[in-house]
C-alpha cells in the first residue's frame, strides 16, 4: 500500500520537541504517573505502586487486559469485554478497521479538513472517497442536507468525528441518529472517531451518545491520548461487534500485537479515577478559553476564530498575507511557539490552535504570537 505523507504530522515533528510554548497541542496537559498515584486514596496508594513498580515487564494480553476492557465497555450500553478491543492508539484502532471493513472501489464518506488518516488511509485502499465539507461560510458546521446527497448504494462506510479535529464543531444526538439511520438505509457501517470524548467546554453543545450506543453498525473509537492526558501510554480502544473486533484483534497480530503491559495497568488506574481527571480537566479548559477569547478580542483586527463547541481544538484566521507554513515556522523558529499551519488541513490562512495546555505556558504563547504579530505589522529585519 502506498500512502500519501501525513502532512501535519511530518510538520508537527519538526518542531513540537523543540518550542517552549506548544499552543497547537491536540491534547490535554499530559498527567504524570505520579499523578494518577495521587488519585489513589492514602490507604491504597502505597499497594497500588508496589503493584505496578514490581510488574514483571512481559507481554500483556493482546486485546487488552479484561479489567481494562471491562472498565472502557461500562462507558457504552449494551457492551461487553468482547466488544472492545484494545489498540495502539486511536490512529492504530481507526487503521485496523479500515482495513477490515474497506476494499478497492468501496465508497466511504469522510469529513474535511479532518485528521489527515481519516481519508488518506481509504485512499490509499483504493477506495472512492467523498468529502464532507465542513465550510467557513458555513461556520464550520456539519451539513446533514449535504451528507443526504453523498450516500449512494454503494457506500460502505460513513466517518464522522465529534468534537471534531480541526475546528471545534460538534454532532449533536439527533444528528448521529440521522446519521446512522442514512447508513443502516444502505447497509453501511458509521465509523466514528472520539477522540474527544468527555472535553465539554463550558458553554459548548452537549455531547452526543458514543455512535457504538446507535445499534450494529456503529463504531467507536476511543483513546486515553486527549482526554486523560495520556499519549505516552498508547492506549486507545474500538467499540463494535465482536465479530468485526475479532477480526481486527486478527489482524492487529501482524502489527502491534498486544499493548504494554504497565501502560495498560495505568490506564486501568486512570478509568477508574475518571472523574478527578475530568474535574481537572475543566479547570484547564476554562482558564484557557477565557485567555484566548481575551486575546482574540485584543487581536480582532487581524486574528478571528469561531471557538470550539467541544474538544480542544478552533481554527484561527488571520489577516497577514503570508502563507500559513511560513507563519507557523516563523513563530515556531523566532518565537518558541507551536501553532500548526491550518494549509495541512487543506485550509490557507489559518493556524490550529488548542486550549488542553497548562495555562502559564499557554498565555506566555499567545504573548509571544502578539509579540509576532507586532513584528510583521511593522516590518521585521529580513522581511
Amino acid at each position: 500500500m502506498r500512502i500519501e505523507p501525513f502532512q501535519l504530522e511530518r510538520w508537527m515533528t519538526t518542531y513540537e520537541t523543540q518550542v517552549r510554548y506548544d499552543i497547537a497541542e491536540s491534547g490535554i496537559l499530559p498527567l504524570t504517573t505520579a499523578d494518577l498515584l495521587g488519585f489513589e486514596p492514602p490507604a491504597t496508594r502505597a499497594d497500588v505502586m508496589t503493584h505496578i513498580t514490581g510488574m514483571q515487564l512481559g507481554y500483556s494480553e493482546a486485546r487488552g487486559s479484561l479489567e481494562l476492557r471491562t472498565l472502557l465497555a461500562e462507558t457504552y450500553q449494551n457492551c461487553t469485554p468482547d466488544n472492545i478491543l484494545v489498540t495502539t492508539g486511536a490512529i492504530e484502532a481507526n487503521f485496523l478497521l479500515f482495513h477490515m471493513l474497506l476494499n478497492p472501489g468501496d465508497h466511504i464518506i469522510a469529513p474535511y479538513p479532518a485528521y489527515q488518516q481519516l481519508y488518506s488511509v481509504p485512499r490509499a485502499i483504493g477506495c472512492d472517497v467523498s468529502m464532507w465539507r465542513l465550510r467557513p461560510e458555513k461556520q464550520f458546521c456539519y451539513d446533514l442536507a449535504e451528507l443526504e446527497t453523498m450516500v449512494t448504494p454503494r457506500t460502505r462506510l460513513i466517518v464522522v468525528n465529534s468534537p471534531h479535529n480541526p475546528t471545534g464543531a460538534m454532532l449533536t444526538a439527533e444528528e448521529f441518529q440521522r446519521i446512522y439511520q442514512l447508513a443502516d438505509s444502505v447497509g453501511a457501517y458509521v465509523l466514528s472517531d472520539e477522540a474527544y470524548r468527555w472535553l465539554e467546554v463550558p458553554g459548548g453543545t452537549p455531547f452526543a451518545p458514543p455512535m457504538y450506543n446507535m445499534g450494529p453498525l456503529g463504531l467507536s473509537v476511543g483513546t486515553l491520548s486527549k482526554p486523560f492526558g495520556l499519549p505516552g501510554l498508547r492506549i486507545g480502544w474500538i467499540a463494535g461487534p465482536a465479530e468485526l473486533v475479532q477480526a481486527c484483534w486478527g489482524m492487529r497480530d501482524y502489527v502491534t500485537l498486544s499493548p504494554g503491559k504497565i501502560n495498560d495497568a495505568l490506564a486501568v488506574l486512570a478509568l477508574k479515577h475518571r472523574e478527578r481527571v475530568f474535574e481537572r480537566n475543566r479547570a484547564i479548559i476554562a482558564a484557557n478559553l477565557e485567555c484566548a477569547t481575551r486575546w482574540i478580542e485584543q487581536h480582532s483586527t487581524v486574528v478571528s476564530w469561531l471557538p470550539p463547541r467541544g474538544g480542544l481544538l478552533a481554527l484561527l484566521r488571520y489577516s497577514f498575507a503570508m502563507p500559513s507554513y511560513e507563519l507557523a515556522n516563523r513563530l515556531a523558529e523566532q518565537y518558541s511557539v507551536m501553532l500548526a499551519p491550518g494549509a495541512a488541513f487543506g485550509f490557507e490562512n489559518y493556524l490550529r490552535i488548542g486550549i488542553g495546555q497548562e495555562p502559564a505556558i499557554f498565555a506566555e504563547g499567545l504573548a509571544r504570537t502578539s509579540q509576532c504579530f507586532a513584528d510583521l505589522e511593522v516590518g521585521s529585519p529580513g522581511d
